[in-house]
């Protein structure tokens, strides 16, 4: 009985709760009875608000009582509202637009707009304004929109309308999805952001990709958008060098709350420079920015898009202004299709004197529980602050009504018989996959056009195998791969087998298993993929590649131990034979050129480079990324770029006597790296520094030699760890060595200022590389070039001490 009471009780509490909690909602719309999309609205002397949609249409909750609210927007005059509210209430407001004059303006004798004295100010509190909240934390929503307004009828063969499921005019939304987060942030960058609820149109499993860090665009930063929509970024309009880049306007000022506020046209010095255009709104007095109604154009080197728009509100926060909302608007042509879409974030509730618990900021930027995407229609209801505009209610409605339907087994059953269909041209080409995305399973046969190739050790050969991969919950899976490889010359035949199994994703945790036998590049690096050494070996009689066969059992485990630091282990046994060419065919013989041997130290006769011999082995290693951040999902961890350095500490041992071991080593290496470190405007630059040292080198055969990462072709693969003109073969080392690399990129710097290469969006290069050890002393390569996506073509020269042993063109490939 008492149980009853207890529920009676706490049912009409909760029922009392929902009765104080009113809804107030309507349209904004200007003096013309347009529309005025993602408009303020907010409770006065509160951070309680949201945004209206792109149709003006508002909608948020209150508590019962007098609320006086504030509707804003960008260009028009803030509009008070004294409202009772006792119960849902329709409330439409218009907007006029702001009058902002020039009356009372003072131009100086020197013609100067008076615009930049403001800017001068702004200019001065930059790095004040940048730093004046130590921390705070906020509640955010993010609704982002991608759909096509145009698309070719087919591409590649295929039906557009039917795969992406647009209309009858290839017409219809991509992506719709939704979230509300927590998010703090303390300085000097530090961010942790929990997400509370999350939706997708038709994906009632999945996650949103919506982040809140990624919606940050803040002014008071010298770039702004670095490494996202462009390598460079572009130049804030308050930059600490901005009048280099920009002319301002004053437009008109205005007074609010008794201080000015200016309006300012951004205007670009050069036309295809780096910086926005637009208007920005300066407070005199503190000179914060208020508000931002800005852009960008194919001009400013914006990758993939052809225009986008920024829209930013600020909210006054006891002594300082933090942003109320963020609207991004884009649009876009890619090979015919068209794009347009929106992403939009609404701040609310700030606590400016947060106290975070020890440890809270530990590399985690995001978190995402399994419970985030099961809120119901109800709740979404209530707590959505934007509402949905018609073409999103239908896109709602109609995807979710399908979701359950598309993870039947009858459903994806018929999916899989058309998209598992044999093609012997697919096979050949790109290879043949079966999917049962039902059981979750993968059958993936290698494609035979790389799979045939020739060698002067081999002959024409076969390289053949296929991998089966099964998925399991939380993103764990394994893998099981048989592979096989002939020589119809030495008539060889190999085979292995390779097995991983993936067993928790959020640790980046793994155990493997290989065994059988292989026929393997000398460098365990590797020189040229077997395509590439085939053509120079059948066209060119350049037989680049040397081989050796190996007969093996491995075992290898990797796993973080904690955040950034990844520790691996692995145990191999090995018998290694000596291989030498058994053919000299060629399709083209040409004059002066003959093969080599498959020794590279003896390239006339085939001397044996090491006896027949076998190795056991243990390696050992820790990864380090110094302030690595991550995202934490129910499926897994994701690892962020980290804006520093990785070290790479590992130890291999070759151990004599078990199981008839005749290797007897110890190899310790260091190695430093880093991707993308920034120089603004400057573009990036990328590093590798490696030292190493045979600390034993009793018996250390060749295959078990530290190898470096040579190149002797024209055409090859592009890698940082990769020297342009040092051979494959001839410098590897039993004993110590000092390696580095350096190449930076300027990112159209200087390309962009010559009008018949600015369009081809060429990326400039600079790089170096170094090598010491006992046989090659002081070796060094210098380079420039231009890139182009994944194409790049460079010009270097190689030199041993202060001679020039090497120079000419290399061209590459790929990421």
């Amino acid at each position: 009985m008492k149980n009853i009471y207890l529920t009676l009780f706490l049912c009409i509490g909760v029922l009392n709760g929902f009765a104080q909690t009113i809804k107030i909602s309507g349209s904004i719309r200007d003096s013309n009875g347009e529309v005025v999309p993602f408009a303020s609205v907010y409770i006065k002397n509160t951070t309680t608000g949201t945004s209206a949609n792109v149709d003006g249409i508002y909608s948020f909750t209150v508590e019962k009582g007098s609320h006086t609210i504030i509707y804003r927007a960008i260009g028009y005059k803030g509009v008070e509202r004294m409202l009772n509210v006792t119960e849902n209430l329709t409330e439409n407001v218009t907007l006029s637009p702001e009058a902002y004059t020039l009356s009372g303006v003072t131009i100086t004798g020197k013609g100067e707009d008076p615009a930049y004295e403001i800017i001068r100010q702004a200019i001065k509190m930059r790095k004040t304004h940048l730093t004046e909240v130590d921390a705070y934390s906020t509640d955010v929503y993010i609704k982002g929109v991608q759909k096509l307004v145009g698309a070719p009828k087919k591409f590649f063969g295929r039906d557009i309308q039917k795969t992406l499921d647009l209309d009858t005019n290839r017409k219809g939304i991509l992506y719709l999805s939704e979230s509300t987060s927590t998010f703090a942030f303390q300085q000097p960058g530090k961010i942790h952001e929990e997400m509370v609820s999350s939706k997708t149109a038709g994906r009632n499993n999945a996650f949103s990709f919506n982040k809140a860090s990624d919606l940050i665009i803040n002014f008071y930063h010298n770039i702004l958008l670095e490494n996202t929509l462009s390598a460079r970024g572009f130049v804030s309009p308050i930059a600490d060098n901005a009048t280099l880049y920009y002319r301002y306007k004053l437009l008109g000022t205005n007074t609010e709350n008794g201080v000015r506020v200016n309006k300012i046209e951004i205007i670009p010095r050069r036309e295809h420079d780096p910086v926005f255009r637009g208007v920005i709104y300066i407070r005199e007095e503190s000179w914060h920015l208020l508000s931002a109604e800005v852009f960008l154009t194919k001009n400013t080197g914006i990758n993939l898009l052809d225009t986008l728009n920024i829209r930013q509100q600020f909210l006054k926060v006891e002594n300082t202004f933090m942003p109320s909302n963020i609207n991004f608007q884009f649009n876009g042509n890619v090979l015919g299709f068209k794009f347009e879409g929106y992403y939009v974030g609404v701040y609310s509730n700030y606590n400016i004197h947060p106290e975070f618990p020890d440890n809270y900021f530990n590399g985690e930027i995001l978190k995402i529980s399994k419970a985030v995407n099961k809120k119901d229609s109800l709740f979404w209801l209530n707590n959505r602050p934007i509402p949905l505009t018609s073409e999103e209610k239908r896109d709602y409605i109609r995807k979710d009504s399908i979701a359950a339907l598309r993870t039947s087994k009858h459903y994806l059953d018929s999916i899989e018989r058309s998209n598992n269909k044999f093609s012997p041209l697919k096979l050949i080409v790109s290879g043949y996959t079966i999917n049962d995305r039902y059981h979750k399973t993968s059958y993936s046969f290698d494609p035979i056009f790389r799979s045939v190739f020739y060698n002067t050790v081999e002959g024409f050969a076969l390289k053949y195998g296929l991998t089966y991969t099964k998925t399991l919950e939380d993103r764990r899976q394994y893998s099981i791969r048989p592979e096989a490889r002939y020589g119809f010359s030495n008539k060889t035949l190999t085979a292995n087998l390779t097995a991983n199994y993936f067993y928790d994703p959020i640790r980046r945790a793994n155990i493997g298993f290989s065994a059988g036998s292989g026929i393997y590049d000398l460098n365990n690096y590797g020189s040229m993929s077997l395509l590439g050494n085939s053509i120079n070996s059948l066209f060119f009689e350049t037989n680049f590649s040397k081989f050796y066969k190996k007969e093996f059992v491995n075992v290898n485990t990797t796993r973080d131990l904690t955040n950034g630091l990844q520790a691996r282990a692995a145990i191999d046994y090995s018998r290694n034979y000596n291989l030498i060419n058994t053919t000299s065919y060629k399709i083209k013989d040409l004059k002066g050129e003959e093969f080599t041997s498959n020794n590279p130290f003896s390239p006339g006769a085939e001397i044996p480079l090491f006896p027949t011999y076998e190795a056991f082995t243990l390696s050992l290693g820790l990864n380090y990324t110094i302030g690595q951040q991550y995202i934490t999902r129910p499926d897994g961890r994701f690892y962020q770029p980290s804006k520093y350095p990785t070290i790479d500490l590992s130890y291999k041992k070759g151990i004599k006597g078990p199981f008839g071991s005749d290797v007897d080593y110890d190899l310790v290496s260091l190695e430093v790296s880093q991707n993308r470190l920034s120089a603004g405007m400057w573009g990036y630059s990328s590093f590798v520094a490696g030292v190493g040292k045979f600390l034993n080198n009793n018996q250390v055969f060749y295959p078990e030699a530290k190898h470096f990462r040579g190149n002797n072709a024209l055409l090859g693969r592009p890698d940082l760890r990769k020297f342009l003109f040092l051979d494959f073969y001839l410098f590897s080392t039993d004993r110590e060595y000092v390696e580095a690399h350096y190449e930076h990129n300027f990112s159209g710097l200087f390309t962009n200022k010559v009008p018949l290469l600015r369009k081809l969006k060429l990326e400039e290069l600079i790089g170096g590389s170094y090598l010491s050890q006992p046989v090659k002393r002081n070796y060094y390569e210098f380079y420039f070039g231009l890139q182009r996506l994944i194409f790049r073509a460079t010009y270097g020269f190689g030199y041993d001490g202060n001679k020039r042993v090497n120079h000419g063109f290399r061209l590459s490939y790929g990421f």
